[in-house]
């Protein structure tokens, strides 16, 4: 079925029974609201971005007990508490106006990030007040479920792809705009300034939370301002929002249950979980494998790696523009294949190898007679300089060859391009399995798949990483990608959109 293109000034589709003002202020109202959830979307990235450099270095800061293991469990405290979340505000978004749980889990993620900003204030447990604050962080993200689901229910089949790619254009750049800010930011120094009369210090680590609370309070003015409900059918006509259905409309919804694909879906949860659990495994890994592997500070890990992040944002955006198109021509299944493919390159070029070995780092080492020996690389005891290279504990790192900066780019880039093609694609294919369906408590579960991998991924990369060493960790991720790759060619004729299914219209 041809569609018009939608612009602001022409209604995408006519309803008979309505005025054409009418309808143009329907088409008008809907997309304002969209775009609100881009919007949304867009600031729940930079939420988790805007610290994601700067939290190594500011545990090891703010409390001394902290280890490379630690980390996985703060990373992942932030999908724990979007796992929980989401099929709850799914739910929620499914009984009662969106609005609720929007302002709600804004308000969670807003007082979060100010928990995060005083997290070094205690004298004690630290490290566990900052993990405390990335959960609850996490917990206000649970909104991405209701995000997706009205973004799902406002378009048309053909409208899907191209919304579902725009939102994923959002979340890039914040993606983007996270670790940007965060290395704009690094610049203020980890000292900074303190206020006093609000027991505050403004440093590298603690601008951006407070800077993501901002956006928080932006975020929440403009959903209870601009934010209506909608629901359109497949076809594009705009019918009563399900927040309001009658009797009659629920039993029909709940006789679609019985005809979606329960396999289709439950396999796109599966690949959601895989992509989503080996780019956490990405993101978590590219400060202290940079840290070890080139010997950088932590000043510069966090401004390295945050003009890195900065670039795969960019790059994703051109992804998603590309997508768009590409999915229009070979469809949506061909490009999430390609995608898995280029992810598991990019993973394979990160394996070590050749002769040339990562600097160690001594500064621990308490023999003496080694010191005595190898003075020059041992730092003094009462040395202020920050030891760098690759731990000693790390018993890896003696015999495991560096990864080469090449490398590093190289795989970075290949990862850029295929993690943004792969995750548009699971969650576009998902909705269209659904069919009309309202997807609140499925988006849900989608959104939770995501958050155990976000969960899981952290913890898995840390210790795998920190006992066996970057071999075994990205050998052990081509494997995964290898298996996500077969799971979807094996069930490649099931993902395919409940209309086609049921033969409403022709793939």
């Amino acid at each position: 079925m041809s569609q018009p293109e939608p612009d602001n000034t022409t209604p995408l589709l006519r309803d008979e029974r309505s005025s054409d003002d009418s309808q143009d202020d329907d088409y008008r109202s809907r997309w304002r609201s969209i775009r609100v959830m881009y919007f949304t979307m867009f600031l729940s990235s930079v939420g988790f971005t805007i610290v994601i450099t700067s939290l190594w270095p500011y545990l090891q800061k703010t409390d001394d007990s902290t280890d490379a293991s630690f980390l996985g469990w703060v990373v992942a405290a932030y999908s724990i508490g979007q796992m929980v979340a989401s099929p709850i505000f799914g739910w929620w978004s499914n009984h009662r106006p969106r609005r609720e749980p929007l302002v709600c889990s804004i308000s969670i993620n807003l007082a979060a990030n100010i928990y995060y900003a005083y997290a070094y204030l205690p004298k004690t447990y630290n490290k566990y007040h900052i993990l405390m604050s990335r959960v609850f962080v996490g917990f206000g993200a649970g909104n991405v479920a209701v995000v997706r689901s009205y973004v799902a229910g406002a378009t048309s089949l053909n409208e899907r792809t191209g919304a579902m790619a725009n939102m994923s254009a959002c979340q890039a750049l914040g993606f983007i705009l996270g670790p940007a800010l965060q290395a704009c930011l690094s610049f203020i120094g980890e000292e900074g300034v303190t206020l006093d009369f609000i027991a505050l210090k403004l440093n590298m680590y603690t601008t951006p939370a407070l800077l993501a609370a901002v956006f928080g309070l932006i975020n929440i003015l403009l959903v209870v301002i601009l934010l209506r409900e909608h629901h359109v059918d497949e076809d594009g006509r705009h019918i009563q929002s399900i927040n309001y259905t009658s009797e009659e409309r629920v039993d029909i919804s709940e006789e679609t249950v019985e005809s979606i694909d329960q396999v289709a879906v439950m396999t796109s949860n599966i690949l959601f979980f895989i992509i989503m659990f080996i780019f956490a495994i990405f993101e978590t890994i590219t400060t202290p494998l940079s840290m070890d592997m080139f010997a950088w500070t932590r000043e510069e890990a966090v401004l390295y790696n945050g003009i890195i992040l900065c670039c795969i944002g960019f790059v994703s955006i051109l992804v998603f523009l590309a997508v768009k198109v590409a999915a229009l021509r070979f469809g949506d299944r061909p490009v999430l294949l390609i995608g898995l493919v280029i992810i598991f390159c990019g993973f394979f070029i990160l394996l070590p190898w050749g002769n040339h070995y990562p600097k160690i780092q001594w500064a621990d080492i308490k023999n003496n007679s080694f010191v005595t020996q190898m003075p020059d690389l041992v730092p003094a005891p009462n040395s202020t300089v920050e030891p760098t290279g690759c731990p000693i504990e790390q018993t890896w790192c003696q015999y495991t060859p560096a990864i080469h900066i090449a490398q590093f780019f190289s795989a970075d880039f290949l990862i850029g391009v295929g993690y943004p093609a792969c995750n548009v694609m699971s969650y576009t294919l998902y909705s269209k399995i659904l069919g009309p369906k309202p997807q609140g408590v499925y988006m849900g579960w989608l959104t939770a798949s995501g958050s155990g991998a976000r969960t899981l991924g952290p913890v898995f990369v840390s210790h795998v990483y920190t006992h066996l060493g970057p071999r075994w960790t990205f050998s052990l991720i081509c494997g995964m990608v290898a298996g996500a790759i077969i799971l979807l060619i094996s069930a490649y004729r099931r993902l395919i959109a409940f209309s086609v299914r049921h033969g409403r219209i022709v793939e």
